[in-house]
């Protein structure tokens, strides 16, 4: 017997005598205390205590190693953030180009080291302001953007070739980096000197959002098309962010979260092979985006799996041999879903908690919400409070000391191999139903999240779990927090904008630049040469995105029972 084994034989005795003489005695004496009884931990499956039998000691290297080395469960980084600090992000866009404009320019005086961009509802499915189907919302869930024009207001004096920027555009994301690229070429920046990211997740659109346009096929097609043009022109460029935030916020699991996201990606990896590129030329590329949630330590886990997990993938799966190809490098934002909007003070704490479990889990730049987002968009007041949460964590937690402080504790070894065995198994059978796209089809992924979503909700009606402020230690006070309002005339102003710059376009250059961006689309070209070039001629998101509907299509929604 090695001295592992041996150890593990005299801690498993000691564990038998400790649960049977200490613990169970000491348990039916608390039986009276509902907070911290059995009963209250029903909703969770871990057990009561975690030791060294609980970690394979004898797997260090493989299934630990070092940061910045295979299979990167420690981080992705040699240096973690004693090298660099995580980017410190916050979400906005609201109103107009203008008003978004100078919310930007407020984050970033007060230390914010990258741009997130919130688009309108519109804007994210493709239609003008003055569309009638988007009455009531123009400007309303993030900044309207019609054409160059507002986008050139939106960055004005921000430096693009300085400045990090996000994107949360989808089914509209090859508009708006177009309109991106473009209003660099503006600034005199070229293309391959600006960095960023846009969503560009259709996949979980269809899961778990709803702002898709066109049918999977199409959508995986233009996806694959601004891989391979990224991949030659915008090398710091993230092409996608491969989403699990969103597919927790429906209601998943932290193992559903990590199992569908990877299995996403697994969906937009072969859709590039089979379009003939290289995985080492646009793997380095991908990013992805999680949620961070309240259960701290399971969040790390989560964070750890998912690492792991990933590079396996690549290395295993698609043969990836360059190390930037098997990273998973992830932006995170705090759970939304989280927030009460009873006791909003609360969601301070929550949303500190959350960037702890971010920070602690090795994420490369984060969100964190504001206290107010259960109401509305967020103040300036109650932004800079969350921005500020970041920065008392970076420089006075002492967390950042070390690189993955929580590696070895027997708890978190643990759960990050559950996390990464549960969503293996989520892998394997969407693989065995024919791949993502055929599991999206069928029903299979969102059917799993409504059941985990309704499970979640009868806890907290049950009371079994506990939400603080909205089901225990509940106020009777009416609070009225200062909230943000949108000025009701942002749609008539942004639709006045777009007749200007409508009327003083050049119209053949425009009408010329859709025939050129159709014949892209019905053909195999790669679409985005023709999307920047009508981008530029000022043609507007809607004829852009109607003149592929032309050919691709609209994808209706299959409701799952």
């Amino acid at each position: 017997m090695s001295d592992f084994d041996e150890l593990k034989d005299k801690v498993q005795k000691a564990y038998v005598e400790w649960e049977n003489n200490s613990y169970l005695k000491s348990l039916k004496k608390k039986q009276g205390d509902s907070v911290n009884s059995e009963e209250a931990f029903d909703a969770d499956s871990r057990k009561v205590l975690y030791t060294p039998l609980d970690a394979d000691g004898k797997e260090y290297l493989s299934k630990l190693g070092f940061p910045g080395k295979y299979p990167f469960t420690r981080g992705i980084q040699p240096t973690m953030y004693r090298g660099k600090l995580w980017t410190m992000r916050q979400y906005s866009g609201f109103g107009t180009a203008r008003e978004s404009n100078k919310r930007f320019k407020y984050l970033l005086s007060n230390g914010t080291s990258g741009l997130s961009t919130a688009f309108d509802l519109p804007t994210q499915i493709g239609y003008d302001s003055d569309d009638p189907i988007s009455c009531g919302e123009v400007g309303k869930v993030g900044v309207a953007i019609d054409t160059l024009a507002d986008m050139e207001i939106l960055f004005n004096e921000i430096p693009l070739d300085k400045i990090s920027t996000s994107m949360t555009i989808n089914s509209s994301a090859a508009v708006l980096l177009a309109m991106y690229i473009a209003v660099a070429e503006k600034q005199g920046v070229p293309k391959n000197k600006i960095s960023g990211t846009i969503q560009n997740d259709i996949l979980k659109e269809y899961i778990a959002r709803g702002t898709y346009i066109y049918p999977p096929k199409a959508s995986m097609r233009i996806i694959t098309n601004i891989f391979e043009y990224c991949s030659k022109e915008i090398p710091a460029w993230n092409t996608i962010s491969i989403s699990g935030y969103h597919i927790r916020e429906a209601g998943s699991t932290a193992s559903q979260e990590v199992g569908f996201t990877l299995a996403d990606g697994i969906a937009y990896v072969e859709a590039a092979v089979n379009a003939g590129l290289d995985v080492e030329d646009f793997a380095g590329q991908l990013s992805f985006f999680f949620n961070s949630q309240n259960d701290l330590l399971e969040e790390v886990a989560k964070f750890r799996a998912a690492r792991r997990l990933w590079a396996k993938i690549m290395k295993e799966r698609f043969g990836a041999k360059k190390e930037r190809s098997m990273m998973l490098r992830f932006h995170s934002q705090t759970a939304g879903s989280t927030l009460t909007a009873q006791q909003v003070e609360n969601n301070i704490v929550r949303v500190t908690i959350q960037t702890l479990a971010a920070v602690l889990g090795g994420t490369q730049s984060l969100h964190t919400n504001s206290k107010d987002e259960a109401l509305a968009l967020p103040t300036e007041a109650s932004v800079i409070t969350a921005l500020r949460t970041q920065q008392i964590v970076a420089y006075e937690s002492g967390i950042t000391n070390t690189i993955d402080p929580l590696a070895g504790s027997y708890y978190v070894e643990a759960l990050t191999d559950k996390i990464e065995k549960e969503a293996s198994d989520y892998i394997n059978k969407i693989d065995a139903l024919g791949g993502m796209v055929a599991a999206i089809e069928n029903g299979f992924v969102q059917k799993e999240i409504q059941d985990a979503a309704y499970k979640f909700e009868k806890e907290i009606e049950s009371g079994k779990r506990v939400i603080v402020g909205l089901n225990k230690f509940v106020l009777d006070e009416d609070q009225k927090p200062e909230l943000l309002k949108i000025d009701l005339n942002t749609q008539e102003e942004q639709i006045k904008f777009l007749k200007k710059i409508k009327a003083g376009r050049d119209k053949d250059a425009v009408n010329n630049a859709l025939t050129v961006l159709k014949d892209a689309a019905e053909g195999n070209d790669n679409i985005m040469p023709a999307v920047i070039n009508a981008v530029k001629v000022y043609a507007s998101v809607g004829e852009i995105c109607n003149t592929m509907r032309e050919v691709f299509g609209e994808f209706k929604e299959t409701i799952v029972i």
